[in-house]
């Protein structure tokens, strides 16, 4: 979601930023520490100092989001990766779903302000599985309930533990340049998806030669 719906990275940067100050807790590496992990994993990265308590973590994390949400909501269609509404009313038709680390309430953020939460057949959040990326849990779960073969799946990432946990799962794997720009070793790499290299691609597996 977060780098793929919609260019929220350096929104969370700039919460974590803010967040972090609040707790005279300085980092210059904020943005590689945090992306494509798990709050959780974040907050006790961050917080390595101190012994904190499961709900602790929890509690920490959910005020970052909060924060991370009254900041991106202004300007939350225009943070929007360019394409990606029109792209998801092309394929409504195919089994799409969602497969993030994001906190559940980020998730219902995002997709119920964005009006694209119709588009997805299956949701799944970091904390539905016990391993989140780079392991494939995630997407290994989405992929069953869609009721397909995670060989046949194709997965729009934005971060490395992104591609490697799509890649673990077995399946094709886009790198979105939203927040890094190579991608060593997927299938595609795109800025964004009014790409037309994007439907060439795509083109040539659904109607291959």
């Amino acid at each position: 979601m977060d780098g793929v719906i919609v260019d929220s990275n350096p929104t969370h940067t700039q919460a974590w930023t803010r967040y972090l100050d609040q707790h005279g807790i300085q980092s210059s590496d904020i943005e590689t520490r945090m992306l494509g992990k798990r709050n959780d994993d974040i907050v006790r990265d961050f917080f390595s100092h101190l012994a904190l308590t499961d709900d602790v973590v929890f509690q920490h994390g959910a005020r970052k989001e909060e924060m991370f949400r009254d900041m991106i909501k202004p300007d939350l269609d225009d943070r929007l990766v360019p394409g990606i509404t029109d792209f998801l009313e092309h394929y409504r038709n195919l089994p799409i779903g969602l497969a993030t680390n994001a906190e559940r309430a980020n998730v219902d953020f995002i997709l119920d302000s964005a009006g694209i939460r119709p588009y997805f057949r299956a949701i799944v959040d970091g904390h539905e599985v016990d391993r989140p990326k780079p392991y494939p849990d995630v997407y290994l779960k989405v992929a069953e309930k869609l009721g397909v073969a995670p060989g046949s799946c194709i997965v729009f990432e934005d971060s490395l533990t992104g591609v490697q946990a799509a890649q673990g799962a077995g399946m094709r794997v886009v790198g979105i340049r939203t927040s890094l720009d190579e991608f060593p070793k997927v299938d595609l790499t795109i800025s964004h998806f009014q790409d037309p290299e994007l439907e060439r691609w795509l083109h040539s597996i659904f109607s291959p030669a």
